[in-house]
């Protein structure tokens, strides 16, 4: 039971997008319990989505920065008993997006743990490399252009940078609790006027004060997405996490962080609103996805499928260096459930990625193929006659593994 309400008070989501993404972060994961050792300070040494099973077991070493989606798993469970464990990270390692990351991790120190990699638990002790894949395979650490960006940087425009960014970051904060308080207080006047009028009109004021609240609030969200753009659309950048074209990025990342993004999943009505949000959606497209973060880089063809929890991330954060591009959806297209496409992906017509498959950045994909994996591999190619993968008689939904050579990661 103790355990159970750690779990659940603990991981709070609200509180995770306050204050992630800027320094505040730490000073909040180690309230929580996390053991952050000697932490260097970066202004986004974690992003705004982190879990665990237990704060008081969560070891994060020196000098390592996390992207959005860390999962800290504490709990071996079985169906009579459970067990804690301390679940512990490296010194000056990188985590992409999307990781679990078990209590007998075989991972040293500066390590890049790429999005989506399933954590090796056997075998020697990886340090000083780069990891991705499912199962997990070897990488460079670090691509020159990061580290010649990083470079280019002195230690004292650094702490100036980072100055400048803690007082944005402080001013975004406030902006985003500014938005759920006016939020909050219009559904409050709402419901304060349908209990005034109860007497007269019953349920139906209740009924009537839903609709609005919901309505309202999904106005009120798209103006303040769209105006955290100041109105634009987002286009491809190469920055550093100094630069203030980032900083600027980060609060349109806080500030269209609403609760209204996951309201109708499934349904017809959440293209309807995405495309009032700037995002290119074709016709009776299927959207109950989990996250597409950059809705105004993002292009959907018609009669595509969203499947759920499936990820649409157009931009990627390594070693301090932010890059992010365009995705591009053909007609027809199917994301699998659980399944993760970086930036700078274009997909032809009729495009299908498997089920909890990571289709990694700058793939291009033909039209009617089959993609699978973790990183994503074509396994299936075209059905038109001219690229068919069978002999023309055979059946044109055949699958074919193809040989694979991995793309670098860290890139």
């Amino acid at each position: 039971l103790l355990q159970s309400i750690i779990l659940r008070v603990s991981n709070s989501e609200f509180f995770c997008v306050l204050f992630g993404d800027s320094s505040f972060v730490v000073n909040y994961m180690r309230y929580l319990g996390w053991k952050l050792n000697k932490v260097t300070q970066t202004g986004s040494n974690f992003g705004t989505n982190q879990r665990h099973d237990n704060p008081f077991l969560c070891n994060i070493g020196s000098g390592t920065m996390v992207s959005d989606g860390i999962s800290m798993i504490n709990m071996h469970m079985s169906a009579t008993s459970f067990r804690l464990a301390e679940t512990r990270i490296g010194d000056n390692n990188y985590l992409g997006n999307d990781i679990y990351y078990p209590p007998d991790g075989r991972t040293g120190a500066n390590c890049l743990l790429g999005t989506k990699t399933m954590i090796p638990v056997d075998g020697p002790l990886r340090e000083n490399v780069g990891l991705l894949g499912s199962p997990t395979f070897e990488i460079p650490r670090m691509v020159d252009r990061d580290r010649d960006m990083n470079a280019s940087i002195g230690e004292e425009t650094r702490r100036i940078r980072l100055r400048q960014k803690n007082a944005y970051n402080a001013v975004t904060a406030l902006l985003f609790l500014l938005s759920r308080w006016m939020s909050f207080l219009a559904a409050l006047v709402l419901w304060t006027a349908a209990l005034a009028q109860y007497d007269r009109f019953g349920v139906f004021a209740l009924f009537a004060a839903t609709i609005a609240i919901t309505a309202a609030s999904i106005v009120f969200f798209v103006l303040i997405e769209r105006a955290s753009l100041r109105f634009k659309r987002l286009t491809p950048k190469l920055a550093s996490i100094y630069d203030p074209y980032f900083w600027f990025h980060e609060r349109h990342w806080k500030l269209a962080e609403s609760p209204i993004t996951r309201l109708f999943s499934g349904t017809p009505f959440r293209p309807m609103m995405f495309r009032a949000m700037g995002m290119k959606i074709g016709r009776m497209v299927f959207d109950s996805s989990r996250s597409i973060t950059e809705r105004t880089l993002t292009e959907v063809g018609d009669y595509a499928n969203l499947n759920e929890g499936c990820v649409l991330q157009a931009h990627s954060l390594e070693e301090g260096v932010f890059k992010s591009d365009h995705i591009r959806l053909g007609k027809g297209c199917s994301i699998g459930p659980g399944a993760f496409v970086h930036y700078g992906v274009t997909m032809g017509d009729h495009v299908v990625l498997d089920a909890d498959s990571f289709l990694m950045k700058g793939e291009t994909l033909d039209s009617h193929t089959g993609w699978r994996g973790n990183p994503a591999r074509m396994v299936r190619g075209s059905a038109t006659p001219e690229r068919a993968v069978c002999p023309p008689a055979a059946d044109t939904g055949c699958w074919e593994q193809r040989d694979y050579v991995p793309a670098i990661a860290a890139e």
